[in-house]
């Protein structure tokens, strides 16, 4: 098996046993993190629906806004204050935070910290 299977499956376990525990419902969607070199995005879910409830990324027109980059931490903060923006308009308060397999540090932690700032729990 080459390296790259090798990679891709062990990133596939972490993202598993971290979503093993999490589930989005209707009071408290799961706000899931994907994060590319160029961007970052992040989403609230309700798994029992099947349904996106609100979405922010670096790469939208609203994220491009005073960004010159979306793969740092600056853009991941904007994010994250945009999204809890978006929550607080729908009336969502809490949130089950998935991290996925990204560490928590850097972009995924600087995105959870803004959108606690903006109002939301987890």
């Amino acid at each position: 098996m080459d390296a790259q299977k090798v990679k891709q499956r062990r990133r596939l376990r972490r993202r598993r046993h971290v979503r093993r525990t999490i589930v989005g419902t209707p009071e408290r969607p799961r706000l899931t993190v994907f994060r590319s070199s160029k961007h970052i995005y992040a989403q609230l879910i309700d798994d029992l629906a099947g349904v996106t409830l609100a979405a922010a990324s670096s790469n939208s027109t609203e994220g491009r806004k005073g960004l010159k980059y979306g793969g740092n931490v600056k853009a991941a903060v904007a994010v994250g204050s945009t999204l809890a923006a978006l929550a607080k308009g729908k009336g969502i308060n809490k949130a089950a935070f998935d991290r996925g397999h990204y560490r928590y540090h850097g972009r995924v932690k600087a995105l959870a910290d803004a959108a606690r700032k903006g109002g939301l729990e987890f």
